[in-house]
């Protein structure tokens, strides 16, 4: 007997995973089309209602996945609380936490019941470039285990992604169709597509694209995300700016937790020398600031300082027009 075939499409709100759950749901027979959403805790609100508003217009449901650090963080507790290592690293500084140190992380190290924030609580740090970890935990882990539960349950599984060889050069070889293990294979059927092409069959279809998109956004996911560029991170402040509220209480819970006293979602290579310095000039609100200044960061862009924020269509993709 054949196994009946689950098509997972993995849908964000962006304008990829949109266009890819229509293309998904015009190919596939109905009711074989499973959509998830791998909710990070770290979205904006109009993302959660662009989920609700798509489900309405198209008559899914969009399961969503959430991870959850309860256990890790309870693990980290006793590790904290029973730490009495005496040894030095290779630079000489102690390893184990001081009595302060422990003091400080055990005040906070609860779970919160957000992904990311417990997700940097349990690692005492934010997700950097190196070390991207945010990505795996938060969406990779979540989306491979609920499609290993359809396997179980008999399926055979095609993970449709919303990838594009344009979207940057580690893409540029993304393969159509890949084999991922017995019974599950990964399909890409927008790799020969632009932003553009997926703009326009969303709109062919009916369907408006996530507000995001004419409020400055160039993307939707995090935010802001760790990889979040100047401009980008200039417009959220200037639009959003209780997202830029949040992330600040979040860095001073974080550096509760962390061993060293500090943690900022921006990170810079080298390694810290001062770590009320580093905080200083890595802080969100720092950022911030850096955000707003010409190249080199030392004068304000007054022109771009006036405009950002503006309640006004500012799509990059030309939505507007």
């Amino acid at each position: 007997m054949t196994s009946p075939t689950a098509h997972v499409v993995s849908v964000s709100g962006g304008k990829d995973s949109t266009a890819l759950l229509l293309l998904a749901l015009q190919r596939c027979p109905t009711g074989s089309v499973f959509p998830i959403f791998c909710d990070t805790g770290h979205e904006h609100q109009a993302t959660y209602d662009y989920l609700d508003y798509l489900e309405r217009e198209l008559g899914v449901t969009i399961t969503r996945l959430k991870a959850d650090f309860s256990k890790e963080i309870a693990r980290k507790r006793m590790f904290i609380a029973r730490d009495q290592r005496t040894r030095r690293d290779a630079k000489g500084r102690k390893v184990r936490w001081s009595n302060k140190a422990k003091r400080r992380a055990l005040a906070v190290l609860y779970p919160s019941g957000n992904p990311f924030l417990d997700l940097c609580l349990w690692k005492g740090r934010f997700p950097s470039r190196r070390a991207q970890f945010c990505t795996d935990f938060l969406k990779k882990q979540q989306a491979v285990a609920h499609q290993l539960d359809l396997v179980d349950q008999g399926y055979r599984v095609i993970s449709w992604q919303g990838v594009r060889r344009d979207e940057s050069h580690a893409r540029r070889d993304a393969k159509l169709m890949q084999r991922l293990g017995p019974d599950m294979w990964a399909f890409r059927p927008l790799v020969e597509w632009t932003a553009a092409d997926v703009f326009a069959f969303a709109d062919s279809k009916g369907i408006r694209p996530n507000p995001l998109y004419l409020r400055g956004m160039s993307r939707v996911g995090c935010m802001p995300c760790i990889n979040c560029g100047k401009e980008e991170l200039r417009e959220i402040a200037g639009r959003f700016a209780s997202e830029i509220d949040r992330v600040e209480r979040w860095e001073l819970l974080v550096g509760q937790a962390s061993k060293r006293g500090f943690s900022t979602l921006r990170h810079e290579n080298g390694e810290a020398k001062d770590r009320r310095e580093v905080f200083a000039k890595l802080n969100i609100r720092a950022a911030v600031e850096w955000s707003k200044t010409t190249h080199g960061g030392r004068q304000y862009d007054l022109l771009a300082d006036n405009e950002s924020g503006s309640q006004v269509c500012a799509s990059a993709y030309g939505l507007c027009e």
